[in-house]
């Protein structure tokens, strides 16, 4: 009996760890497919925010039934749906033939996207009752891992010749996000811990809609996680516009955040159960705010701030959700639904104004007859990703003192 229990654990961490891995993937081969999507469809940067938002709404309509499908079909197949929309997508992402074609393709990898984050954290708290803020960072080391690997693959395979032709952004896509049917294989084996459905405190959507401190968790992470994602899809194409980078150039220096990104969620997971997962989120996401402030001002000699920016920004996603399975532990799948939904309507609206803010002030400058006015409209638009995660610090600020009060700081 015992053994089988270690083989099923461990074929559960599989699902665990190798989802993030493919989550990673699909999220951050887009930074360097981006430009040639707007070289072949000859899009502005407007229209480029528009479609990472409409992306963004995809994503959100996943978060809003997830919760619901898992507790009616079980988060085991709520995750092998997932997993097999992601491997569509990819197949629609080779056939777009237009803008139009693009955005369903997208709309679709998101749908799975969303139904794979609110799938992986649910099992992620059912699964990691002890050590929850070391195994929550460790389980997102693995997105990182792979979204530190993702820009160079992504680049490498786009210039790949295969029968006669070169692979491009569409045959890049169809290739990586048809490794989403490999997590599919442990979770047909694998038996999943069923939710705890106990009444509770915070077990329902109308007492988290009260609650203060739920609405305070909510905009600690739309702030951190709009911003961490942000980086993903616009610091190749700023290096690429502002500083005329080559692509792999470009995108080696997205790997380098990502690797960051990676090492912090390996090692800094102890930190956040020893000091705090309040205290941490506060330090970390000032830090990384910081440095990509730090990295704008100082040009282009200072673009290794912007990756460095990835030590800080890396632990508040996973240390949100080990706050989240401390605090509600009655009722977590309801709570992690109610925070990422919530957090997906930031996100798209922070894709949205990235590309309006580049857009807009690249435009006024460009009326007043500035040289530089595309790289001002750029320093603009990343300059709000780095505002993002220092408002992520404030506002944690704000949870910190509000959870001291009450006694309650986790």
């Amino acid at each position: 009996m015992e053994n089988h229990s270690r083989y099923n654990y461990i074929l559960l961490l599989i699902v665990v760890f190798g989802g993030f891995l493919i989550f990673g993937f699909s999220e951050n081969i887009k930074g360097p497919a981006i430009p040639r999507m707007q070289a072949d469809f000859s899009l502005n940067e407007a229209q480029l925010g528009l479609l990472l938002a409409l992306n963004s709404l995809g994503y959100l309509v996943a978060c809003s039934y997830t919760s619901i499908l898992s507790s009616k079909i079980g988060i085991k197949w709520t995750g092998i749906i997932a997993f097999s929309s992601m491997a569509v997508s990819g197949v629609l992402m080779y056939l777009s033939t237009s803008y139009s074609f693009l955005s369903v393709a997208y709309f679709i990898m998101y749908l799975g996207n969303g139904m794979l984050e609110i799938g992986l954290a649910i099992m992620a708290a059912r699964i990691f009752t002890k050590n929850t803020g070391t195994m929550m960072n460790l389980s997102h080391f693995f997105y990182g891992l792979s979204s530190t690997v993702a820009p160079i693959i992504a680049a490498s395979m786009m210039g790949w010749n295969v029968m006669g032709g070169e692979l491009g952004w569409r045959g890049m896509y169809l290739v990586m996000l048809t490794l989403s049917l490999l997590p599919v294989i442990p979770s047909l084996l694998g038996r999943f811990p069923k939710g705890n459905h106990e009444s509770g405190e915070h077990s329902s959507f109308r007492s988290l809609v009260s609650d203060p401190v739920a609405w305070l968790i909510v905009a600690v992470l739309s702030f951190g996680v709009v911003s961490e994602l942000a980086v993903g899809s616009w610091l190749v194409y700023f290096l690429e516009k502002a500083y005329a980078w080559p692509i792999d150039e470009a995108s080696r220096m997205l790997s380098i955040f990502f690797l960051f990104f990676m090492l912090s969620r390996l090692f800094l997971g102890p930190i956040t159960d020893k000091i705090g997962y309040t205290l941490s989120i506060m330090i970390f996401s000032a830090f990384s705010g910081i440095c990509s402030l730090a990295a704008i001002m100082i040009g282009e000699k200072g673009a290794i701030l912007f990756a460095i920016a990835g030590i800080g920004i890396a632990p508040i996603y996973p240390t949100v959700m080990a706050l989240l399975a401390k605090r509600y532990v009655k009722g977590v799948d309801t709570a992690i639904t109610f925070t990422v939904t919530l957090m997906g309507i930031a996100s798209v609206i922070g894709n949205l104004l990235i590309g309006y803010i580049i857009d807009r002030v690249r435009s006024i400058f460009s009326m007043r007859n500035e040289v530089d006015s595309q790289l001002i409209g750029l320093q603009a638009g990343y300059g709000f990703i780095a505002i993002l995660a220092l408002l992520c610090s404030v506002t944690c600020l704000f949870l910190y003192m509000h959870l001291r009060k009450r006694n309650e700081v986790v």
